[in-house]
């Protein structure tokens, strides 16, 4: 399971929000925040053949996972309380760098690395 980056529960969806008239944020909006980290992706890595953050290696990671001290500190208690492997670590870490750039963050915050982590299998008790 620690192959695959992204694991989401999809709830069903409550009557309220259906009928309601609170739209949180409009299709437009959400594509033009894609289509920038997009860009953000294609300048990062103009010369490469890397085309998206999920097709870093380890040296592009360290490279351009540029990570707070308190993300970093997250991503350390995740690391030892999750059991997470060194393969979903570094999932984790181009996820959180997807993240920050739909954010439009020069940097990967504590924030983008928490919204990553909700991402990971885990598994029923």
């Amino acid at each position: 399971m620690d192959r695959i980056d992204i694991h989401l529960d999809i709830p069903a969806v409550e009557v309220e929000k259906l009928t309601g008239e609170d739209i949180p944020e409009e299709s437009k909006t959400i594509r033009d925040r894609v289509e920038n980290a997009r860009k953000i992706q294609q300048k990062r890595f103009k010369g490469s053949s890397v085309l998206t953050n999920s097709e870093m290696n380890n040296i592009q990671i360290k490279q351009f996972c540029q990570i707070t001290r308190e993300a970093l500190e997250l991503l350390k208690l995740a690391i030892s309380q999750m059991n997470l492997s060194a393969r979903s670590y570094y999932r984790v870490l181009k996820l959180s760098r997807t993240i920050a750039d739909l954010a439009n963050s020069e940097g990967i915050m504590p924030e983008h690395i928490a919204e990553a982590l909700t991402y990971r299998y885990r598994e029923e008790n």
